[in-house]
């Protein structure tokens, strides 16, 4: 059965990288709903986290295909494990002298804040799990959403657990599977 998975891939900081994954991505027919990309806590290292829609089989020959280039050094389905998600979303809203405070009440349910405001508008930034970004824009919805921006999320994992490539000083390739008593699954090839 298709299930949603989010991969945290960490390769290399080259030119390319970002297109040569996509790409074997599209080849092996994944439509990516979303990817993020941005700089590890290692130097020379970014950090990719897509979401993508597949089989779980079809899922890990992606991921033991992403091995075959040669920038990638580590590739996480984390599914399923215990991870924090959040995504980023500006939501340019319409707004009236009627409606500001309304809009302003919702915001603040959401956790989220206003970064601009015009007599016409409102400028709100979002962050937070998917859901919650779904049911602020829910309920903006009826007073018109002007513009709209969603990062996707990124991930990581909670407590002391992590998907880093850090510990011997050097970027390494993983070359094995590696699923650990904490229950972190590791494809490899």
């Amino acid at each position: 059965m298709k299930k949603r998975h989010t991969l945290v891939v960490q390769v290399e900081n080259h030119p390319g990288i970002l297109n040569r994954v996509a790409s074997l991505m599209r080849r092996r027919s994944f439509n990516i709903e979303s990817i993020t990309v941005g700089h590890s806590e290692q130097p020379g290292v970014s950090r990719m986290t897509i979401v993508v829609v597949g089989e779980v089989n079809d899922v890990e020959q992606a991921g033991k295909q992403l091995y075959k280039l040669m920038e990638v050094l580590k590739v996480t389905d984390v599914t399923d494990l215990s991870v924090i998600a959040h995504e980023l979303a500006l939501v340019k809203v319409a707004t009236k002298a009627q409606t500001r405070s309304e809009i302003l009440q919702i915001a603040q349910i959401f956790d989220a804040r206003v970064v601009d405001a015009t007599p016409s508008t409102l400028l709100i930034e979002a962050t937070g799990p998917e859901e919650r970004i779904d049911g602020l824009l829910t309920m903006l919805r009826g007073f018109g959403i002007r513009e709209l921006v969603r990062t996707g999320p990124v991930a990581m994992m909670r407590g002391g657990t992590s998907v880093s490539t850090k510990g011997s000083g050097r970027i390494e390739r993983v070359t094995e599977q590696v699923v650990a008593a904490n229950g972190v699954a590791v494809i490899a090839n």
